[in-house]
């Protein structure tokens, strides 16, 4: 059976890369976006069995990110982790209102993001 393969949509390049290497050695095929749109135009080419989402990002925000994903046949039941510094009940309450899967704020546990990610991938 092959990894699950999980798309990284994240601005800033230190979490990027912590979130590669922890769930990189947990055997997650990783791929990353650095925008919304970046990110919607990989998950359009490309099957993942879950997403990491930024909710802050340039151009195309997180929650955009997030309706795009819901509102596409293809891509409406992917794993969504909603993974931010904002941390306030009512980004939480918006991102689940438009069907996050999870919500992790940062700073984020490794051993979190591992076991949501395991979770929501069957992995």
């Amino acid at each position: 059976m092959s990894k699950a393969r999980v798309l990284i949509v994240e601005d800033e390049p230190n979490i990027v890369e912590s979130l590669s290497f922890i769930l990189g050695r947990a055997g997650f095929d990783i791929e990353t976006a650095v925008d919304g749109a970046e990110a919607l135009q990989r998950l359009r080419r490309q099957v993942y069995s879950a997403l990491i989402l930024d909710l802050m990002l340039p151009g195309i925000n997180g929650f955009d990110v997030l309706r795009s994903v819901r509102s596409d046949g293809e891509l409406k039941d992917m794993p969504v982790i909603v993974l931010t510094a904002k941390g306030q009940a009512a980004d939480r309450q918006a991102a689940e209102a438009i069907g996050a899967t999870a919500f992790i704020t940062k700073p984020f546990s490794n051993a979190e993001i591992v076991q949501r990610v395991s979770e929501l991938t069957g992995g």
